[in-house]
Parts: C-alpha cells; sequence; structure tokens
C-alpha cells in the first residue's frame, strides 16, 4: 500500500449538500457504533500491539484511541454551541500535540474507551432529536476559514469514525475495511 492510501485508507470526505434522510440515518449509525468497534478491535491487545503504528510515521492504536476522544469530544462540545449559539466560532486545538502528551502516548486506552461510550450515546441522541432547523445551525471553524452546518458535521464525524477506525484495523494486522 502507498503512503496516500495508508493515510487515507477509506478516502477522503466530500460533503454532498443533498443528503437523504437514510444517509443521515446512517451517519448516526455510524457515530454511536464507534466505542462498540474501537473496543472489539482493542480488547485483550498488549502494550505492545496498542503500540504499533497504521503507516511509518502515523500513530500508535494508544494515540488514535486518545485521538477519537479528543476530536470527538471537541466535535459534540461544537454541536452543542451551535444549538444554542448564533454561529459560534469554535476552538481549534492542536491534535498533533495532543496525542503527544502523556495521556494519549501513555495512557490506558479503558479511560478514552469509556469516554466514548458515554459521549457517543449523548451525541447520538442529541442527533437523533433534532428539528430541520437545527440540522442547518453552523459554526465557524476559523483555522479552516470555513462554515459547518450540523448536518455537514456530522457527516464529517462519522467519515472520521471509519477513517481511524481502517487505521486502527491496520495497524492490528486486519484489512482496513
Amino acid at each position: 500500500m502507498n503512503d496516500q492510501h495508508l493515510r487515507f485508507p477509506i478516502g477522503h470526505f466530500q460533503f454532498q449538500p443533498s443528503v437523504s434522510d437514510a444517509q443521515c440515518a446512517s451517519w448516526i449509525e455510524t457515530i454511536g457504533r464507534l466505542p462498540r468497534r474501537l473496543r472489539d478491535l482493542t480488547s485483550s491487545r498488549t502494550s505492545a500491539e496498542l503500540a504499533q503504528t497504521y503507516r511509518p510515521g502515523g500513530w500508535t492504536v494508544r494515540q488514535l484511541i486518545h485521538h477519537c476522544a479528543d476530536s470527538h469530544m471537541n466535535a459534540y462540545l461544537r454541536v452543542k454551541f451551535a444549538l444554542t449559539t448564533d454561529t459560534p466560532t469554535i476552538l481549534p486545538y492542536p491534535e498533533q500535540l495532543w496525542a503527544e502528551l502523556p495521556d494519549a502516548s501513555r495512557g490506558d486506552i479503558e479511560n478514552s474507551l469509556r469516554l466514548l461510550e458515554g459521549l457517543h450515546a449523548r451525541w447520538e441522541q442529541t442527533l437523533r432529536n433534532l428539528s430541520e432547523e437545527q440540522w442547518q445551525r453552523i459554526f465557524v471553524h476559523p483555522e479552516q476559514g470555513k462554515r459547518y452546518s450540523i448536518l455537514e458535521a456530522t457527516g464529517l464525524y462519522a467519515w472520521h469514525s471509519a477513517h481511524h477506525t481502517a487505521h486502527v484495523r491496520l495497524a492490528l494486522g486486519f484489512a482496513a475495511s
């Protein structure tokens, strides 16, 4: 596999503004399933297995799990701010630096798996109960200079869930699927 395929084993996210109800429901299910998928992939893994990477220079399985918790906490809060504030500008975070901090580079993945379970249950419940108008609420990402609707962000984080699940699968020797 070439480096580009290893970096993006499921391809890049591409948002199409005309999203069907079925597609939206699929995104919500993908977000809801992430904690179980990560737990299933990592249960009974040794510390050495959790230190494996999906590509040279890539994050370890441990860092990927902690990154999903960090990233998805931020995503959930962005949705909550968009629902309760008019066009908020979100606070970006240096994800590469966060992945190098001791809690992410050496910390027990159980902490992030439990966090993801509770977080994703709440996130899924929030998404399943949005009105048509709420799906269109916006937040602004200042570094990207982009406005995201909650609908687009949901698609992005469903992709992000599948993207990093594929990385964990590759690092552990499975097909990316």
